[in-house]
C-alpha cells in the first residue's frame, strides 16, 4: 500500500529551523495540490500548508510567515521550511494529497519538538 515518507523532524530549540521531506514510491507529479499536516499529543489532525501545481500555496494563520511549502518535481519531493518555531509548533507532521479523494494511507510522520 503505498504511502508518503515524511523526514526531517527533529529537536530544536525555540527560534530554531527545520527543513521537512515528503517523497512516495510514486511519482507525486501526479498529485494536483499536496499539503503538510500536524498532530499534536491529544489534539485531532490539523492542516498546515498547501501546495498546488498552478504555484500557489495557502497557509495555517498559525504559521503564516513562519514556514514555506514548496515542491521539487525533479527530485520528486516535496519540503516544508519551518522557520521561527514555536514550542506550539511541537507536533508529527505529515504529508498527504490535498484533495481527499487522492489520498494515500497515512504513513508514520516525523516528529518535530521545539523546546529549549
Amino acid at each position: 500500500q503505498e504511502q508518503f515518507v515524511e523526514s526531517g523532524g527533529g529537536l530544536v530549540q525555540p527560534g530554531g529551523s527545520l527543513r521537512l521531506s515528503c517523497t512516495a514510491s510514486g511519482s507525486i507529479s501526479r498529485f494536483p495540490a499536496m499539503a503538510w499536516y500536524r498532530q499534536a499529543p491529544g489534539t485531532q489532525r490539523e492542516w498546515v500548508a498547501t501546495w498546488t501545481r498552478d504555484g500557489n500555496t495557502n497557509y495555517a494563520d498559525s504559521v503564516k510567515g513562519r514556514f514555506t511549502i514548496a515542491r521539487d518535481r525533479a527530485k520528486n519531493t516535496m519540503y516544508l521550511v519551518m522557520d521561527s518555531l514555536k514550542p506550539e509548533d511541537t507536533a508529527v507532521y505529515y504529508c498527504n494529497a490535498a484533495l481527499a479523494t487522492m489520498r494515500l494511507s497515512w504513513g508514520q510522520g516525523t516528529q518535530v519538538t521545539v523546546s529549549s
